[in-house]
């Protein structure tokens, strides 16, 4: 290493004792991509040895740590880390070192690849098969798939070409890390004398950090910090969020078209779907009625018809808000269209990574902590009676809705700082700054809609019925000392998935033991179906709507889609002790008979 002598900046992390050793030291940052490789090559033999449901292990690796809660914190915070420690880039640089360092042809060195990989190929299939890749098996396969891939075009091509084109998340990191509160550049009074470019000769990406200041961007820098390692003028600052953002330099369009389309399959889709789509207006929504129609015309069979139009129409929506929008703007500005849509495009950048905090943080609390402590106790074989840090109902968690309006907030400031780069008089500037920021007041508007809608309407019918005092005329709801509660605990009227009250759905009540032998009540089968997806059940009970009583639900006849209301479903589900009872149920309200693995598959229904 480089060392020289110089007063450095306060700012500069690898000043600071314990950054300076996370960011810096070899042996710690070797230590952490072994370990990561280490737990992705366990999690891919996992999931190919045990590829059933009880595997949560390769699950949660995956899908829980990896993405998206390592990945959108950091992204979020620190910038690209996740690239600089992830183990395709660090057995990449030295198969590289070792391949034939070809070109890659030019067809291939697009990084549209890496994006429309991750746009279609992962969110398109999500929305339509949430659990297609999220299976043990296919999890396994579909990170071999892309090892092997890797590896290839690693020995085959230069200067980690897998990295910059095809990679599905080379494309989110590079753009995305603009939002960040972190720079890497140098000392400009150092790097003016130095005669060894020892920087950019350690840069497996063949880039020369010394230009990012001046260029105004870290163009495919992963973080990897070799160039830290070589050379002391090397620094990693500390700066405002999205800094670089609010400044002139060279757009490159595949980071505009990042935030755009991964706002619209992510951001704007959820939205769609799994928020208003599961309110009381469902039924009332486009994407919804779009399905219910297409169904008519075409058998989805398992697949998710309204999460595939929710995906269309959000894509539609988002690009007719943007297109629309900088064609006003470009006129307003009279600047090329293209100019103006590439330059005003970067303010979109905080929409989904700083507004998906808001989601994110609210479910690691209720739920994805809990998931990932029992993924890992499995994997290793450790027995383990986690607790979720806090539940659906917990009035506190309201705090985290500050992300979704501070990126709005932000992306604001970066749109008024952006359309002032063009010479123009302010009325102009005015004009091109509303229309411009369409997308983000659509955004904006979006969030604040589905906060009236949960006021006016509640979160969900049965909520609405309760906000309204309505307990008491609510067919599944009994009295409390009528209501049997098999879990312990402080919470133990309540939910164990949703936190709504048992005894208010007491006759869709469910119950089942983990494997360490501790019970969980659930309002419902939707609700223990969606813990059976993160962590294994078994002695699976549920309520004899005549008695009132507990029975083993695989011995029970059950009634789907009868006339009286559900529990988080839109398709009831009743049990009976009796196939008599639940007949003289369906002559009085419909419906139709079904074994318990008929009625849970029909629960999962619910999440595809």
């Amino acid at each position: 290493m480089i060392e020289k002598k110089f007063d450095k900046d306060k700012n500069d992390i690898f000043t600071m004792p314990l950054l300076g050793f996370i960011f810096k030291n070899p042996t710690f940052i070797t230590a952490i991509r072994v370990i990561t490789l280490t737990l992705f090559v366990y999690g891919i033999y996992l999931g190919f040895l045990i590829q059933t449901s009880e595997n949560i292990f390769t699950k949660e690796l995956f899908w829980g740590l990896f993405w998206s809660l390592f990945m959108v914190v950091t992204l979020s915070t620190f910038g690209r880390i996740f690239c600089g420690i992830c183990p395709h880039g660090f057995l990449g640089k030295h198969i590289t070192k070792i391949g034939k360092k070809l070109d890659m042809p030019r067809w291939m060195a697009n990084p549209w690849w890496g994006l429309g990989l991750i746009v279609i190929g992962w969110w398109g299939v999500y929305y339509i098969a949430p659990r297609f890749f999220t299976a043990p098996f296919a999890t396994a396969m579909l990170f071999s798939v892309m090892t092997l891939l890797a590896f290839a075009l690693f020995y085959l091509y230069k200067d980690m070409s897998y990295c910059k084109y095809v990679c599905p998340i080379g494309s989110l990191t590079k753009a995305y890390q603009r939002v960040s509160f972190t720079w890497l550049g140098s000392y400009k009074e150092d790097c003016g004398e130095c005669k060894t470019f020892a920087c950019a000769s350690a840069c497996p990406y063949n880039l020369k950090p010394f230009t990012f200041n001046h260029k105004n961007s870290m163009e495919d820098c992963s973080l990897c910090m070799e160039c830290a390692q070589a050379c002391d003028a090397v620094k990693f600052s500390i700066v405002p969020p999205a800094n670089s953002l609010y400044k002139k330099f060279k757009f490159d369009k595949i980071e505009v078209w990042t935030y755009i389309l991964i706002t619209a399959a992510i951001s704007i889709t959820m939205s769609f779907h799994h928020g208003l789509g599961r309110g009381p207006m469902a039924e009332k929504l486009p994407w919804v009625q779009s399905a219910e129609y297409f169904k008519t015309l075409i058998d989805f069979g398992s697949l998710d018809a309204v999460g595939l139009f929710a995906f269309l129409y959000a894509n539609l929506v988002t690009l007719a808000l943007v297109y629309i929008g900088m064609f006003v703007a470009s006129k307003a500005l009279k600047a090329d269209f293209g100019k103006t849509f590439y330059t005003l495009g970067y303010a979109f950048a905080p929409l989904f990574i700083i507004g998906g905090l808001s989601h994110l943080l609210h479910s690691f609390f209720t739920h994805e902590y809990a998931d990932i402590v029992k993924g890992f106790a499995y994997g290793f074989g450790i027995e383990t009676d986690v607790q979720n840090l806090a539940s659906r109902k917990d009035a506190w968690l309201a705090i985290f809705d500050f992300f979704k309006y501070f990126a709005a907030a932000l992306a604001f400031f970066i749109m008024y700082k952006r359309v002032n780069l063009f010479s123009a008089s302010r009325s102009a500037k005015s004009v091109a700054f509303v229309f411009a920021s369409l997308l983000i007041i659509f955004y904006l508007s979006l969030n604040l809609f589905r906060v009236y809608a949960t006021m006016k309407y509640g979160a969900s019918s049965h909520a609405h019925a309760h906000a309204h005092g309505m307990q008491k005329e609510l067919f599944q709801s009994v009295s409390f000392k009528d209501a049997t509660l098999l879990q312990e605990g402080e919470n133990k009227t309540s939910c164990s998935r949703c936190g709504m009250k048992l005894p208010m759905w007491y006759k869709t009540n469910h119950a089942a033991k983990t494997v360490v032998g501790k019970v969980y009540q659930y309002c419902s089968i939707h609700c223990m179906a969606e813990h059976k997806h993160s962590e294994a059940t078994s002695d699976e009970q549920v309520v004899d709507v005549t008695s009132l009583k507990f029975i083993d639900a695989h011995q029970a006849f059950y009634v789907i889609g009868s006339s009286k209301k559900a529990t988080m479903s839109k398709v009831s589900k009743y049990a009976f002790a009796s196939k008599e009872d639940a007949m003289k149920f369906i002559e009085a309200n419909g419906g139709t008979l079904a074994t318990y693995d008929e009625a849970l598959q029909a629960a999962q229904k619910d999440f595809n």
